[in-house]
């Protein structure tokens, strides 16, 4: 892993040595010197940068930067955290985009496998595509949640993008996708074919409008998924003063640090990589931003609660609904009052979800099967299963 990673620049460093004791930059290790890495022993989060934006559509030769990134995380202070960060430094561009991805895949890899938490400062979007790659040595299906205003498929026969790199998880060997989720999607962005293949899918898709009215609905879906990506550009321009960000609408600063949140406080996401990000000179309160938004997802990480020992009838409460000759079984934990529903085990099928027979799901959704109607995200879940 240490081959990939060039230390944190001087100018951090330096500005690091003037914040007030107590702030995150005085606490973070920081890989410092060439061959020099902290020490990843009781780790938990693991900052890196990649460097890499040569597969955007709209690559004009503009080179990263992640300084100003960095010294906005790093003057924040930490809350009643229990858990070790250290910031590995940046991921160089490679002699091909494809080299770059190979990096991200094995410093990912390398990080999960020791059960670290990798924050990801990353360039084009394509590199989620490598995030998702990392996960091909844990052995199991995996759940990927886009914050985006576009779905991102593309197609699978073409070289990546940052806008064309979710069909390459549907298409390549392992098949380790199981499901994959967008939040915040705006459909003047989306060719309607696009929509479309997303529901033949069974992929789960929430509307910008949708996730601002209520953010409590897209809970259940952070707290089912194994990596989070977030495409900046699902901000609004007015709070992420980006050249290249010409959005109005998009999610605003406090909800997407909502969302951030959520992502933390799931017990599975074991990755979160934030994409799309540019040169900070554009706009301080950009740089300020993003670093909230890591702020709130390593809060949310410190407030997880294990709450899904389904084993221990103690923990939790059943109920059974009938709807029409089904049965649906929703489950309350005792604990945390979270709510999930049974999917079955078919057995005359090649089923994909032997560990995961529990959809989280919202006291919503229970009401919802008590006035007989099957809540929508079950009957994908089934329709997947049974492919």
């Amino acid at each position: 892993m240490i081959e990939f990673l060039t230390p944190v620049s001087k100018k951090v460093l330096a500005d690091r040595e003037l914040l007030p004791l107590g702030t995150l930059g005085k606490q973070i290790e920081v890989h410092a010197e060439f061959g020099d890495l902290p020490d990843l022993k009781n780790v938990t989060f693991a900052i890196f940068g990649v460097k890499e934006n040569r597969a955007d559509v709209n690559y004009i030769g503009e080179e990263l930067c992640f300084d100003d990134y960095r010294k906005a995380f790093y003057s924040l202070y930490p809350g009643n955290w229990k858990h070790r960060i250290i910031d590995l430094g940046d991921i160089e561009k490679g002699n091909s985009v494809e080299d770059s991805r190979f990096a991200v895949k094995e410093v990912v890899t390398a990080l999960l496998l020791k059960k670290i938490v990798p924050l990801i400062l990353g360039g084009s979007q394509d590199m989620a595509y490598a995030q998702y790659r990392a996960y091909d040595n844990l052995g199991a299906m995996v759940n990927v949640v886009n914050i985006d205003n576009r779905f991102d498929l593309g197609n699978a026969d073409l070289p990546i993008s940052n806008k064309s790199y979710v069909g390459k998880m549907v298409v390549d060997k392992p098949y380790n996708l199981f499901n994959y989720s967008v939040l915040g999607y705006q459909s003047f962005f989306n060719a309607p074919q696009e929509i479309a293949l997303m529901d033949k899918l069974y992929f789960d898709a929430y509307r910008l409008g949708e996730v601002c009215a209520d953010t409590t609905v897209i809970e259940p879906i952070l707290r089912d998924a194994d990596m989070v990506a977030l495409d900046v550009t699902a901000i609004k321009n007015s709070e992420l003063s980006y050249k290249t960000n010409k959005s109005p609408n998009g999610f605003d600063g406090r909800e997407i640090c909502t969302i951030a949140r959520y992502a933390g406080i799931s017990n599975k996401v074991k990755s979160f990589g934030i994409y799309e990000l540019s040169n900070a000179v554009y706009g301080k309160s950009s740089a300020m931003l993003i670093a909230q938004v890591l702020w709130y997802f390593v809060e949310g990480f410190n407030f997880r609660i294990a709450d899904d020992d389904f084993d221990n009838e103690r923990l939790y409460t059943s109920y059974k609904v009938l709807i029409d000759d089904e049965i649906l079984e929703f489950k309350k934990s005792n604990k945390t009052e979270r709510w999930w529903i049974v999917l079955p085990f078919i057995s005359n099928v090649n089923n994909k979800l032997k560990s995961q027979t529990l959809l989280p799901c919202t006291y919503s959704d229970y009401l919802s099967a008590c006035n007989q109607e099957i809540p929508e995200r079950w009957l994908k879940a089934r329709h997947k299963n049974e492919v």
